[in-house]
């Protein structure tokens, strides 16, 4: 299956942004220079979760372990350009199944291990799968019973340690029929190997198809941002399903030469130890984890982390206190990421932003013609700012428009659908997102929200992800967000969801909005109504998924009609 035109693909190997890598043929790469590096391991705890031993391989087991996956997935009639839905956590299963895929030339459509049978339906018709690949359980979830219940018949449910089994040892016999099968149907980099499933901030999840060449331009910039290096360690904490991990560290570690340590769901103490005894050189983390280690000097003192240069953060707004305390006091930079499956890439680092709030809340606007720092993805991507309303380019600093995308990283269009206003007409991805232009000259984007995120209250337009930011230290809290809600004089008005701290008097609207008020925030931005939830909606990727919050302060509200 190959998206993209022959014209872009001639075109961006001409500029030399494509080329010939294959994620199965830099495995092998690795497996031959660096034989004993270890490619992948599980975490300690994955017994508690699976039932089943933790697994640690090297290049050569990895390759090994792929290639006796392939051969099982030939045997159960899985073939070149065949669809393969898969819904496994973080264990080094999936990460084999991602490159036995490349080797078949099929293409793995990764499923969160929290999806139903309304979401596996719902990718099922959109894809139409020759098989599933799962576990029976994992943390409870019967992941196997779930599928069977879901998918129709038509769709082989292969479970590992059932139908099928993990070996790393090498066989002659499998290799040859991999090597006769693989002259027979060649992969190439511009084949689609994933279907990844957006973060459905806006509704039902859309299938985004990206080729080999689009993972390793996004992984490009992963490695520019982090500083990779053959060797490095990784603590991956995100569910390896889409731009989070495979872009991050699945497709550099296999650029590169490092080694993936596995980790999910998140269990802070088992996530510490594993920094520590893995002797982990990057990570990335979610902001409100840094935010309690931050908070807490006395637990970070507890590890020796002497081998982490850095740490990435990003789905949400990073807060400016909690850089400046790892730099200074935990001797650790830590850098900004914002990114997406459709094909997003910006980060800001120190080389481009030494101040912490600049680097909290600012992006370098790469591709956008500025030469201010000596950067690779520069040369591979472009992006530019447009008003919302006219389509106009925005050249002037401190108005907000659409951020566009385009280059080497962005897909060619959700799968399945009508295409034509994501899209410019002249091939710039919409990418929904909000930005102004800041600095003087204005080298850098600041983002503002979404475009249907954006709270329109009597006219006045109002970013809901300004307001968390500035909620991220609202006492008694554990977590807070805002939403819109309808309003019959004014249209919409904002909404204050809170989850309180354990054992403590849940915070009021009076204190929430002195709180945003000390902070210096217009009227007109402060929340008018309170809504407190067990916990707030939020994707696997632990962004906040407004439209669900919305959905559920409007029934509520309802409820009290």
């Amino acid at each position: 299956m190959i998206t993209s035109s022959a014209q872009r693909i001639a075109d961006y190997r001409q500029r030399g942004w494509w080329g010939d890598l294959t994620l199965h043929g830099m495995l092998r790469h690795h497996a031959a220079n660096n034989p004993h590096l270890l490619a992948v391991a599980d975490q300690p705890n994955r017994h508690a979760l699976t039932g089943d031993a933790p697994l640690r391989l090297s290049f050569t087991e990895l390759d090994h372990a792929s290639d006796n996956l392939a051969s099982q997935l030939l045997h159960a009639g899985i073939t070149s350009g065949d669809a393969i839905l898969v819904q496994l956590p973080n264990i080094a299963e999936l990460v084999m199944a991602y490159l036995a895929a490349s080797k078949l030339g099929a293409i793995i459509s990764p499923a969160a291990v929290q999806y139903g049978a309304h979401e596996l339906q719902h990718i099922c018709a959109t894809i139409n799968p020759a098989a599933m690949l799962t576990i029976e359980q994992f943390n409870g979830l019967p992941l196997a019973a779930n599928a069977r219940l879901a998918l129709p018949s038509s769709v082989k449910v292969l479970r590992f340690n059932q139908e099928l089994r993990v070996d790393k040892t090498a066989n002659q016999q499998v290799s040859q029929q991999l090597t006769d099968y693989e002259r027979r149907h060649p992969t190439g980099a511009d084949d689609i190997l994933t279907i990844c499933w957006t973060s459905g901030t806006t509704g039902t999840p859309k299938g985004v198809p990206r080729s080999h060449n689009m993972w390793f331009a996004t992984s490009r910039c992963c490695v520019e941002a982090a500083d990779y290096q053959l060797g490095d360690r990784f603590l991956n904490i995100f569910p390896m399903v889409n731009m989070g991990s495979v872009g991050a560290f699945l497709y550099p570690a296999m650029l590169v030469g490092c080694s993936i340590v596995l980790h999910y769901p998140l269990d802070p103490a088992v996530f510490l130890a594993q920094l520590q005894d893995e002797k982990i050189t990057f990570t990335v983390a979610p902001p409100a984890v840094l935010n309690q280690l931050a908070k807490n000097e006395a637990m970070w003192n507890q590890f020796d982390f002497s081998e982490l240069r850095s740490i990435g953060s990003g789905s949400a707004p990073l807060a400016p206190w909690m850089i400046e305390t790892f730099a200074k006091k935990y001797g650790k930079e830590v850098l900004n990421f914002y990114g997406s499956n459709e094909g997003i890439s910006l980060f800001c680092t120190p080389q481009h932003g030494s101040d912490a709030t600049q680097r909290a809340t600012l992006f370098p606007r790469v591709g956008a013609g500025i030469t201010y720092w000596d950067s690779d993805v520069n040369s591979i991507v472009i992006s530019k700012v447009v008003d919302i309303e006219t389509g106009e380019e925005i050249t002037e600093v401190g108005k907000v428009g659409e951020l566009l995308f385009d280059g080497a990283t962005v897909f060619d269009g959700y799968l399945g659908t009508d295409n034509s206003e994501v899209f410019t007409h002249d091939g710039f991805f919409r990418t929904g997102d909000l930005v102004e232009l800041c600095g003087e000259p204005p080298n850098f984007y600041r983002i503002a929200g979404r475009c249907k995120d954006i709270i329109n209250r009597g006219g006045l337009k109002i970013s809901p992800m300004e307001i968390d930011v500035l909620l991220e230290g609202l006492p008694n809290s554990v977590e807070a967000a805002v939403c819109a809600y309808v309003d019959d004089r004014l249209g919409e008005k904002i909404c204050a969801c809170v989850v309180s701290a354990p054992q403590t008097p849940a915070p009021t609207l009076d204190q929430i909005t002195q709180h945003l008020s000390n902070q210096g925030i217009a009227k007109f931005k402060l929340p008018e109504r309170l809504e407190l939830f067990n916990a707030l909606p939020r994707n696997p990727l632990g962004k906040v998924q407004r439209f669900l919050l919305q959905d559920l302060v409007g029934k509520r509200i309802e409820e009290m009609k």
